[in-house]
């Protein structure tokens, strides 16, 4: 036994409840109730642990204790059931789960089939990514808002009623099968890409990275790759994905600072995801039809710009530029504007991008989005302007939620100060 109860408590928290609701929602069938006696399990850690110490495997223990209590649940209910039977009440009963399809393509995966059912028509795009980042990525809803640039009430309104739409709808907690699989395939990739943002930048907390969550996203990205071999968007974002996790030892420093891309010592990035990547996106090449690209192979294309460059001086900027330009045509948004921007900013010089920057500055989707100003005080410490951009450094550290990244963000105005 450990004797941290308190940290091992939230590393589990974060790492280990996504599983653990997957787990006991294949047995009673239903995500909200899933999370419920995921919670309750927490509950018991934080009463026992304390007490106790933490066990050698608390994931284990918390997955061992859920699924009693659901075992528990499944027993209550056929029991009221079998009791209602004798009084001769006339009432329907629930029939039990019916068995899973035999099917050569199933995915004996708890995680995915939390992914597809969180994803399931019946709910909104909005709140399928909502409810997914809470069941699958364990964030708080203010992380949930702050990855969706929404506010925190109408995050928490959609996951309330995104569960009971789920419950209501008596949705079957399965991977789907044919047409359906394809018809909810653009919302799984998109939950798979915000998760693994947050493990990549987490919005919130002490920590710069959650590598688990970036763990779990490329892992479904990878499965799914392997799933659905001539959709070019699945293999697109597993290329991206790839690209992105070569670079995270490189991302921090020892003591956990964060590491900007142009100051990343390039050796310690892991070559085999590189390969993977390059993989990837051949594959996501082979793979798209008439209508070119689609975003996530887009995206995943300018990540390739940077993980083959062997300098950040070597870095092919005209061409990241270029594709962030047709990003924009076929997904347009301001945040992959700002993304153009600093790659114009390093084609054409500083002075073009901050007219690009200035022009976001009224996008009410960027008002408290803390890396505008963040651009923006670079751009203008490129410029000599140091008193504007420490002003920016420090707005931007304002609006971040990030411990590390904020003190980055300081660091970076006393510098420009310092000037």
């Amino acid at each position: 036994m450990e004797a941290q109860p308190t940290a091992a408590f939230e590393t589990v928290f974060r790492l280990e409840s996504p599983r653990v609701i997957a787990g006991v929602a294949r047995l009673v069938r239903d995500v909200g109730i899933a999370e419920e006696l995921t919670q309750d399990a927490l509950v018991a850690a934080l009463e026992q642990w304390p007490r106790d110490g933490v066990p050698d495997n608390p994931g284990a223990w918390l997955m061992t204790t859920a699924r009693r209590r659901a075992v528990d649940l499944i027993r209550r209910r056929e029991t009221y059931a079998r009791k209602l039977a004798e009084l001769g009440r006339d009432l329907p009963v629930s029939a039990p789960p019916p068995e899973e399809p035999a099917d050569p393509e199933d995915i004996d995966d708890d995680l995915l089939r939390l992914v597809f059912t969180a994803c399931h028509p019946v709910l909104s795009a909005e709140a399928r990514i909502a409810l997914t980042l809470r069941l699958l990525g364990g964030l708080t809803t203010p992380e949930i808002a702050r990855a969706c640039l929404v506010p925190e009430p109408t995050v928490a309104q959609r996951i309330v009623r995104a569960k009971r739409t789920l419950a209501r709808k008596n949705v079957v907690f399965e991977v789907p099968y044919g047409p359906d699989r394809a018809a909810r395939l653009g919302s799984v990739l998109e939950v798979i890409y915000l998760i693994f943002n947050e493990g990549y930048a987490a919005t919130a907390g002490d920590d710069w990275l959650r590598p688990a969550l970036c763990e779990d996203a490329l892992r479904l990205a990878r499965v799914l790759s392997a799933l659905m071999p001539k959709e070019p968007e699945v293999h697109g974002l597993a290329a991206l994905l790839e690209f992105q996790s070569s670079r995270t030892a490189a991302r921090t420093a020892p003591d956990g600072e964060p590491v900007l891309l142009r100051d990343q010592n390039r050796r310690r990035w892991n070559r085999l995801l590189i390969a993977r990547g390059i993989t990837a996106l051949g594959h996501a090449h082979a793979a798209t039809g008439a209508g070119g690209p689609g975003p996530y192979a887009l995206q995943a294309a300018i990540a390739a710009c940077h993980a083959t460059a062997l300098t950040y001086e070597e870095t092919d900027w005209p061409r990241i530029a270029t594709l962030y330009g047709l990003l924009a045509a076929r997904a347009p948004s301001p945040v992959v504007e700002l993304n153009r921007a600093v790659a114009v900013s390093m084609a054409e010089g500083p002075a073009p991008a901050l007219a690009l920057v200035d022009a976001l500055a009224a996008e009410p989707a960027l008002r408290d989005y803390h890396l505008l100003p963040s651009v923006r005080g670079d751009l203008l410490l490129r410029l000599d302007r140091t008193a504007e951009a420490r002003e920016e450094f420090e707005r931007a550290a304002a609006l971040t939620r990030n411990a590390r990244e904020s003190a980055l963000l300081r660091r970076r105005a006393r510098e420009a100060e310092a000037r």
